[in-house]
C-alpha cells in the first residue's frame, strides 16, 4: 500500500472545516503573536492537560510573552478526535494530542504514542532524541501538513478498570472495553468488544454500563476521574502502552512561519515537557493506588496466559500493516531502537534495581 494513500482516504479537513466559523487565524497585537490549541481532554485532565498546559505556560515564559499559546480544551471549538484535521488544515494552530488516536490517518503514528510490548519512557526518549525517531515523524507529519514534537509522557499504562475478575483469555470474550491504538487492535483479535473513546467519555460510559471496562492513564489520573467509585478490579501492568507519549503538532505553515528563536523555545519546551510528564507520572502513582486500594480496590496482575494471548494478537494486529513502505521503516527503526537501548538496560538498570531491592540495607 502506498504511503500517500492515506491522505487521500484520509478525513482531513472534515472536521476542520465546520469549525473554520470560530476558529481564528495566529493573532497578533504589538509585536506579540498568539496561537491557538486545540487539545483531545477537558481542562485539567490529571496528566493529560497538565503535558499541554506545562507546554504552554513554558512557551510563553520561555518568550517573555512575545509568543504565547492559547488552550482550547476537547469541546470548545473541536471534538476531542477532530484536533488532527483542524490543524492539518489549517483551522487550528496546534494540537496536543496522543498521535494514535490518529491511526486512520495512518498507522505509524502509533509509534509516536506507544504500540503493545514496546518502549518505556526513558527508551522511546532514546528512540525519539538520538535514534532517528523524530526524523520519522517529521517525515510522516510533513504528508499531513504537520510539524510534530514529543512533548508529555504518562509513563506504563496499567491494564486497566475490570468490573470482574479476569482469569484467562476466554474471560476477554465480548468483553466492551475502551482501549485505543494498536492495543485496542490487539485485544479486539481476542475476542474483546474495543471502543475508542476520548478521556472525557469513559467515566459515563462505565457508570451506564455502556462498557465493561477502560484504561486510562495511570492510577493519579485514574483516581483523579473517579473510576474507583464504579470498577472494583485494577490490573497495574498492561501489555498495550509501556511508556505512552503526547504530542504537540503545528500546522506546517504556522510552524515555518515563526522565528527561528520561536522555532528553537518550541522544540526546547516540547522536550522539557516531555521529561517533566514522566516524572510527574512517576512520582505520583504510588501514592494514589494506596489510595485507590484503601478504597476497596483490589490490585491485580493478569496470568501468564492473558499475556501470551496479548502479544500473539499484538504482533498479528501490526503484521497486518507492513505493506505500507513508511509503516515498515517506522517499525523497524523503533524496533531495532527498543532492542539495542534495551540491551544496555538490562544489564545495567535492569540488574540494578533487583540486587538494590534484595540488598539495601
Amino acid at each position: 500500500m502506498d504511503r500517500r494513500s492515506f491522505l487521500k482516504n484520509s478525513t482531513v479537513g472534515v472536521g476542520a472545516t465546520a469549525a473554520a466559523a470560530t476558529l481564528a487565524a495566529p493573532a497578533y497585537a504589538q509585536g506579540k503573536r498568539t496561537l491557538t490549541m486545540v487539545t483531545s481532554v477537558p481542562e485539567g485532565f490529571a496528566v493529560f492537560d497538565d503535558a499541554a498546559q506545562n507546554f504552554c505556560d513554558r512557551v510563553g515564559a520561555m518568550t517573555d510573552g512575545q509568543l504565547t499559546i492559547d488552550k482550547k480544551p476537547a469541546g470548545t471549538l473541536v471534538g476531542a478526535f477532530e484536533v488532527f484535521d483542524a490543524v492539518s488544515a489549517g483551522q487550528a494552530d496546534v494540537y496536543h494530542s496522543a498521535d494514535y488516536y490518529f491511526m486512520g490517518q495512518h498507522p505509524g503514528f502509533a509509534f509516536f504514542t506507544s504500540v503493545p510490548f514496546g518502549m518505556t519512557g526513558p527508551e522511546i526518549m532514546s528512540w525519539y532524541y538520538h535514534n532517528g525517531g523524530h526524523e520519522l515523524h517529521t517525515e510522516l507529519g510533513s504528508i499531513f501538513n504537520l510539524k510534530s514534537f514529543l512533548c508529555g509522557n504518562t509513563g506504563h499504562q496499567p491494564g486497566g478498570w475490570f468490573n470482574k475478575e479476569i482469569n484467562s483469555a476466554a474471560d476477554l470474550q465480548g468483553l466492551k472495553f475502551r482501549m485505543p491504538g494498536f492495543g485496542g487492535k490487539a485485544l479486539g483479535l481476542t475476542g474483546a468488544s474495543v471502543q475508542a473513546l476520548p478521556g472525557g467519555e469513559i467515566y459515563q460510559a462505565l457508570a451506564s454500563g455502556a462498557i465493561d471496562g477502560a484504561e486510562w492513564i495511570g492510577p493519579f489520573a485514574d483516581e483523579r476521574l473517579g473510576f474507583q467509585e464504579i470498577c472494583k478490579f485494577y490490573y497495574t501492568s498492561g501489555f498495550h502502552e509501556p511508556g505512552s507519549a503526547l504530542c504537540a503538532s503545528f500546522n506546517l505553515e504556522v510552524y515555518e512561519s515563526l522565528s527561528d528563536s520561536h522555532k528553537a523555545v518550541v522544540e526546547t519546551a516540547a522536550h522539557a515537557t516531555h521529561s517533566w510528564n514522566l516524572a510527574q507520572s512517576n512520582a505520583n502513582n504510588a501514592t494514589a493506588l494506596a489510595r485507590l486500594k484503601a478504597a476497596g480496590v483490589k490490585v491485580l496482575e493478569f496470568d501468564d496466559s492473558i499475556w501470551e494471548a496479548f502479544g500473539k494478537a499484538a504482533k498479528e494486529a501490526q503484521d497486518g500493516f507492513m505493506d505500507d513502505d513508511l509503516f515498515a521503516t517506522i517499525r523497524k527503526s523503533y524496533e531495532d531502537s527498543m532492542a539495542s537501548t534495551y540491551s544496555w538496560m538490562s544489564m545495567s538498570d535492569g540488574v540494578f534495581a533487583r540486587k538494590r531491592d534484595k540488598f539495601r540495607v
